[in-house]
């Protein structure tokens, strides 16, 4: 996985967040966040800055106003000047409290974006922990397509001609929405949670050989398409191999690992006369009784008495 680091205009966080800005040092797009974690400055706001990260966005809320609020105004101007004099991206003040009266003035001495928002700390902290673990998480971009169906996020994989875009078409005239076609962006959002979506100047676009490229969303309407979906299964689409052996049972889970993440995949051989679209369909409602724990295979067996060890599988196709 790279080690490059991304980032987010604060101008993204302001018009997301509806936040009101009192004070900007310059043009809120060309201010940069890169850093997904963020601070309430209790222990800053009385002098103690050992281990303190001052490329976080740092949160004022009730408590810490309560607590400025019972400092001489001298003592509460030089904890404030303190903590903007480290160069703070941006200070944010949840529940619409007041400004102090010297915050306006030391914001613009040291350069720090001063905002403020209607919304309860806790609340407004997740959302935008949320956000900017969106937005700056390590991504990669692959060939394929991402499609949601039945709720499920499905990407799938394969070599060119194969067949991907045609299935897609496919399933969004059966009701499901299409992500991505062609390069799929993929990102880490965490440990256990991938998000796919495509590239802006391509969104919504297929590439259909032998027609050329349609606009789904034009085409087939809002419902046919959707900007960005969590992966929840990979299936690797392949010509049809008379000398290898396909799972025909499904009772071993079967993983793939993008990014140091799992998920589950299987394997699909296309030849003349399989209907892709309805065998994805079925893999998609399939994966959702997995994970509820509900495996048909495990069934039939045990009602005819066999007793089989299940094992899981990383496939070494598709390790990123």
């Amino acid at each position: 996985m790279s080690d490059r680091r991304y980032s987010v205009p604060l101008k993204a966080i302001i018009d997301h967040f509806e936040l009101e800005a009192a004070f900007l040092p310059m043009d809120s797009s060309k201010i940069n966040i890169s850093q997904t974690d963020m601070n309430r400055p209790g222990l800053q706001l009385m002098g103690f800055y050992e281990y303190f990260s001052n490329d976080r966005i740092q949160i004022l809320g009730k408590t810490e106003f309560a607590y400025l609020a019972t400092l001489e105004e001298d003592v509460r101007t030089e904890r404030i000047e303190m903590l903007f004099g480290t160069k703070i991206p941006a200070l944010i003040i949840t529940r619409e409290l007041p400004f102090f009266p010297e915050m306006s003035d030391l914001a613009a001495k040291y350069g720090v974006p001063l905002l403020r928002t209607k919304e309860g700390t806790s609340g407004f902290m997740a959302a935008l922990i949320a956000f900017l673990n969106l937005h700056l998480a390590q991504r990669i971009t692959r060939h394929g397509v991402l499609i949601e169906v039945y709720g499920e996020g499905m990407l799938i994989l394969g070599e060119s001609g194969v067949g991907k875009s045609e299935v897609a078409v496919e399933l969004i005239k059966r009701g499901h929405r299409l992500v991505a076609d062609d390069a799929v962006e993929i990102r880490r959002v965490s440990n256990i949670s991938l998000v796919g979506s495509s590239p802006e100047n391509i969104r919504h676009f297929l590439e259909i050989r032998g027609v050329g490229i349609v606009n789904a969303r034009r085409l087939f309407g809002m419902g046919a398409v959707k900007v960005t979906e969590k992966i929840d299964i990979v299936i690797e689409l392949e010509s049809w191999d008379s000398e290898k052996v396909y799972d025909r049972m499904g009772l071993n889970n079967e993983y793939t690992q993008i990014m140091g993440v799992k998920v589950p995949c299987a394997t699909i051989p296309v030849k003349p006369g399989r209907n892709l679209a309805v065998i994805l369909e079925v893999a998609a409602m399939n994966n959702r009784q997995k994970k509820m724990g509900y495996n048909a295979a495990q069934e039939l067996l045990d009602s005819l008495g066999l007793d089989v060890d299940k094992k899981d599988t990383i496939h070494k196709w598709d390790i990123y």
